[in-house]
Formats: C-alpha cells, sequence, structure tokens
C-alpha cells in the first residue's frame, strides 16, 4: 500500500522550486500541463531509478524555497523522480531541518547542547521567546549542536526565499539573535574563521598553516602558499605510489573510529568492479566538534586538493562531498572553491593535463546526526532515510550506489598532502609509533581561549589544556564528545593518542575536549547526552531504539536523587548500556552508554 495526497496540488513557487533542479517535466505523468506535454510516455526502470539519488537535493530546494514541504510540493516531486510518496514522506520526516507541517519562513536554531548549554543557552532560549512572542513569523527551535563551540552560546538563522538567507549569532545575545531572525542580512558577519585557530599564523603548523594566512576565496593565493603541490607529487608517484606513501605514514582515520586510510584505499582501488566513488564526510555532528568547519571555512582548496588526490589513489572519478546543512559559510566557500577549480583545469575531465578525470559534487545533509555514519550517509545520498546498513559487505566491496566507495572525513583527507609534500619517513617520525603525524583538537567549555588547536600526537590533556588556558574549579573533561567519556580533574597527564587514551580507560574519539567546572550541574549535562541520543537514534534496531528511552527516563528519575535511592536505576542503566552496547547495529547505539558510564565510574555523578 503507498501513501497519496489526494488533491493536493503544488503551488506555483513550489513547481518552480523543484523544476529549478530538475529541469522542466517532459511528460504529463511528471507533471506537465497535458496540452503541452505528451501523456503516452513516462520515465521507467533504470531511467527512473538513477533519479531518485535526487529527492534529498529536492526536499532542500522545497524547504529552502517555502521553509517547510507541503503535501502538493512532495506529490509532485515524486512524480518528477518517480518515488513513491509514502517513501519519500519517510525521508522527508527523517531529517530534523525540514517539516511536513507548516511553519513561519524563518527559523532560528537556537543551541542546546552541551557547550552552550554551559554557556546559558536555557536562559537564551527563553529570552528569545520572550521577545519574540507569538505570532512574530520566526519559529524558534531548540537544536542540537551548531559546531559553533568556540562562539557558545550559539543561533542559526534561515529565511526561507529565492534565494534562501542566512545568519549566525555567536556568542549569541538575545537582542542579536533576534537581529539575526528578523533581518538577517543586516545581521553582523561572522568573525574570520582564523579566530576559531588561536595558534593561527605560528610557525610549525601543517594542517592549519594556512587558515588565517591566505584568502579562502583566491585560489592563486591557495596556490602560492604550497597549494597544489601535493597533486602533481601525486601524479608522478602514480595511484599504487600514493597509495604507498599514505599507508607507510601510518596515518589512520581522524573521524573517531582509527581506521588504516592507506588499507581503506588499497581495498578500494584493487575492486574490480566499476565505478569507484569518493566520498568526503563532512557531517561532523558530534556535540563539541567543528575542526572541519574551521578548515572548509578557511582554507576550502586544501579539501578539494586532497578529495582529488584520493580519487586519483583509488580510481574514482566522481567524489561526494557531504556536507552538514547546518554550515551555510563552508557551504558557500566551498561552492565558490569547487567553481573555480573546475574553470582552471584542476576539475574536470582532465585535471591537471594528466589525462585524469574527476569532479566534486556536494551533497547537504539536513540535520541527523546519524549520517555521520558512513553508511546512513551513503542512503542519505541516494535518496533514503539515513539508516545504518548492516556489514559486511563493507564500503570497500559494495558502499555508494553498490560500487566500491572509500569515505574519508574531512581532517584525515587534508592530512594527505603533507604526507605527500613532506614523505612519509618524515611524516611518521612525528607524534608517536602507533599514532602519528598531527592532530586537530576541539577545546571548548571552561577555557579561556576556545578554539582548533594542532598539536602532535603524544601531547598530554594538560599540555592542550594549559594552551587554552583552562579556568579555576576544573570538575571534569569530556573527551570524544557525547559518544566519548569523562575523566577527572586529576587525570590530566593522559598522553593524547588513540592507544594511551584507550589504556586510560577513555577514547580520543575525533578530539573533542570539553572542559567543565563546578559551575556545571553534572547531572543535567548527562541528561542532556541522553536526550541527544534519543533524538538522533534512528530507530532501525530495537537495542537503541528502546534503550536510549529508557537511558534518559532513568536519568530523570535519579536527577534528584543520590545514594541508595537511585542504585536501582544506576543498575538498570548499566544493563541497558552493557545491551546498546552488545546488540546496536552501528556506533550511535554502542557508545550512547559511555559518557554516562564513566560520569557515574570516574566522577561519582550520582554519589
Amino acid at each position: 500500500m503507498d501513501l497519496h495526497f489526494g488533491d493536493s496540488k503544488p503551488t506555483d513557487e513550489e513547481r518552480a522550486a523543484v523544476d529549478a533542479l530538475l529541469g522542466p517535466p517532459e511528460s504529463s505523468w511528471e507533471g506537465a500541463d497535458r496540452s503541452d506535454a505528451d501523456l503516452r510516455w513516462a520515465r521507467g526502470g533504470r531511467e527512473a531509478r538513477d533519479r531518485r539519488d535526487l529527492l534529498l537535493p529536492g526536499l532542500h530546494a522545497l524547504n529552502d524555497r517555502v521553509g517547510w514541504i507541503s503535501d502538493g510540493a512532495l506529490d509532485y516531486l515524486c512524480r518528477r523522480l518517480t518515488v513513491p510518496p509514502a517513501e519519500a514522506y519517510g525521508v522527508a520526516t527523517f531529517y530534523a531541518m525540514f517539516s511536513v507541517t507548516p511553519r513561519p519562513a524563518t527559523v532560528l536554531h537556537v543551541c542546546t547542547d552541551l557547550a552552550c548549554a554551559a554557556a546559558g543557552a536555557p536562559g537564551l532560549c527563553a529570552g528569545i521567546e520572550e521577545r519574540l512572542g507569538p505570532g512574530s513569523g520566526v519559529s524558534v527551535q531548540r537544536s542540537p549542536c551548531l559546531g559553533l563551540c568556540e562562539r557558545a552560546p550559539a543561533a542559526l538563522a534561515i529565511r526561507a526565499g529565492d534565494p534562501v538567507r542566512t545568519a549566525v549569532s555567536a556568542p549569541a545575545t538575545v537582542r542579536d539573535a533576534v537581529l539575526a531572525a528578523s533581518a538577517p542580512d543586516s545581521a553582523p558577519q561572522e568573525p574570520p574563521a582564523a579566530l576559531a585557530v588561536p595558534q593561527a599564523g605560528q610557525a610549525g603548523l601543517m594542517l592549519l598553516h594556512r587558515v588565517g594566512v591566505v584568502d579562502p576565496a583566491s585560489l592563486d593565493d591557495y596556490r602560492a602558499h604550497g597549494g597544489y603541490a601535493a597533486l602533481r607529487r601525486a601524479f608522478e608517484l602514480g595511484p599504487a605510489g600514493v597509495i604507498r606513501e599514505v599507508t607507510d605514514s601510518g596515518l589512520v582515520g581522524r573521524g573517531g573510529a582509527a581506521f588504516p586510510t592507506g588499507r581503506k584505499w588499497q581495498a578500494t582501488a584493487s575492486q574490480p568492479d566499476r565505478p569507484h566513488y569518493l566520498v568526503c564526510n563532512a557531517d561532523e555532528s558530534e556535540p563539541g566538534t567543528f575542526k572541519d568547519r574551521v578548515l572548509m571555512e578557511g582554507d576550502p582548496y586544501a579539501l578539494i586538493e586532497a578529495m582529488t588526490i584520493a580519487g586519483y589513489a583509488t580510481g574514482a572519478h566522481r567524489g561526494y562531498l557531504y556536507l552538514r546543512g547546518e554550515y551555510p559559510r563552508a557551504l558557500r566557500r566551498l561552492e565558490h572553491a569547487i567553481g573555480q577549480a573546475r574553470a582552471r583545469g584542476l576539475l574536470g575531465d582532465d585535471v591537471l593535463g594528466q589525462g585524469y578525470a574527476f569532479d566534486i559534487e556536494i551533497r547537504r545533509g539536513a540535520g541527523a546526526y546519524i549520517c555521520g555514519e558512513e553508511t546512513a550517509l551513503f542512503n542519505s545520498v541516494e535518496g533514503y532515510r539515513g539508516e545504518p546498513r548492516s556489514k559486511p559487505p563493507f564500503p570497500v566491496e559494495k558502499g555508494l550506489f553498490g560500487k566500491p566507495t572509500v569515505e574519508n572525513n574531512v581532517e584525515t583527507l587534508v592530512n594527505v598532502l603533507p604526507i605527500l609534500t613532506l614523505g612519509a619517513p618524515a611524516y611518521a617520525a612525528i607524534g608517536t609509533e602507533r599514532s602519528t603525524g598531527p592532530k586537530l583538537f576541539c577545546v571548548s567549555g571552561s577555557v579561556a581561549r576556545p578554539g582548533v588547536y594542532e598539536l602532535s600526537f603524544g601531547a598530554t590533556l594538560g599540555e592542550l589544556l594549559a594552551l587554552a588556558g583552562v579556568r579555576d574549579g576544573l570538575r571534569a573533561v569530556l573527551l570524544g564528545g557525547a559518544a566519548g567519556g569523562f575523566v577527572r580533574a586529576d587525570e590530566l597527564d593522559i598522553p593524547l593518542t588513540f592507544e594511551g587514551t584507550r589504556e586510560a580507560g577513555t577514547t580520543l574519539g575525533s578530539g573533542v575536549v570539553m572542559a567543565f567546572d563546578d559551575s556545571v550541574p553534572l547531572p543535567r549535562l548527562l541528561l542532556r547526552i541522553a536526550e541527544f541520543f534519543r533524538d538522533e537514534s534512528c530507530g532501525q534496531c530495537v537495542p537503541c531504539r528502546v534503550g536510549t528511552v529508557r537511558q534518559e527516563e532513568a536519568l530523570h528519575r535519579i536527577a534528584e536523587r543520590t545514594g541508595a535511592a537511585a542504585a536501582g536505576d544506576i543498575a538498570l542503566l548499566r544493563e541497558v548500556g552493557r545491551a546498546m552496547r552488545d546488540a546496536s547495529i552501528c556506533g550511535l547505539g554502542q557508545t550512547a552508554w559511555n559518557a554516562v558510564e564513566s560520569a557515574i565510574d570516574r566522577l561519582g555523578a550520582y554519589e
């Protein structure tokens, strides 16, 4: 049985939004006027299926133009793409940034996640709602992390229209956030990305050395500061030589899983099935993470060059850059950079005159933490709900569109540039034997200088916090974000390496370091983490779908209780946590209990 919308019709504006993406309809089956089009044919078979991946861009087109997705608009998009309306409705309702019910054209997203909550986000939300009042024409939505933790608390205003308008207020005040929502074009401009890098301009940086030094909009400036030297070196080495360098460097994934990058590239390159795809995962939605945003905003050409090298090494001719929907400035910077690279022969049919064809397409996410998981991301790009797939088969065998796919995050890819310019031995000499190279850390919370820091692996947590200026009264540090774990204020000698944090019983994750002083109520912080996982669970598997709800319920019950009164619920939390960790299909459910467990065991949160 399918879902039908009866006689719902799209408005002229909704029809124009879809047609701007897909072109005018060619037959009445696709929604064209019967007097102007042929009713005798419709797309079918492979041709229809090949257009399914345009569903997410189509939903964005409608949401951007009108502010929400009506029944008539969804029905028209489904006709154009030959997608069953029930399936499209399931996709549209999967993402937090879309709405299938009427709402104002302006939406103000106010972050209420960990760093912003500690910086007064609840009071900010209450003040904004009081100032705007009913009938303001602005929908205020409490949002998970917006990736602006160094400027907490943060707010993002999105006004639908042609074109869509956005404005960021961070650090936000009631006045500035209301101004961003009511007059996005008049709101103060965001500060440059370099302000998120306290080390900007310092000698010795490898990944951040151009941020704040080059004009992110200028390809010539990028090339004048060493840009595209790594790609030329890649063409000299050949695909196998590039993979050998990456393997010998010891580079592992920087998104948290720490899988050897060279092994992943080699496994993809050796697959006989064609075509191969490259996917850059720029959907960093882990609370406390913002390093990829800073790289994309401050040095966008570096990511484009790195993706081109990865595509060349693995035999891919098309790359997909899956970007967070909450990153409007990064989107503008990357769209401009890709256009410039394409115009100058650095993308397209003949990159640098070497006979290699490669191009990049940006796909925007729409507010779903689960799409940071690689197979959920593939489903999202393909036009399905962003739910993880079972493994095996692994993405290197059957990934995007069922073809061999290599997937890396932004930081991992950008590390390839110094590997090729310095050489694998020099890169491997940085850091430790098992954690080589530099690492980016996102420091926020109770510190004087929050931002992205670049350190060699092996530096201690205390050294990093000293750079950031940790405040007096430090109570705990959260490593790895909501999926990570807490450590005590007397454990700052933990080495920041994958093996060092593992031996200390915690995790390095994607590089999140959030400091909390004794003014932050720990039970409320844990409850926010539980709320986050409950909201972000895709619901596909029972352990995660039910477990995240039970975890939040138990934390609500013990929020005001300690000692023996809370013992029963703490025992229940442990049982639920074990079930989620052992039986969930993906990392979201497997790690949803980590931070709460560490707070109970290491910090004595409810004693």
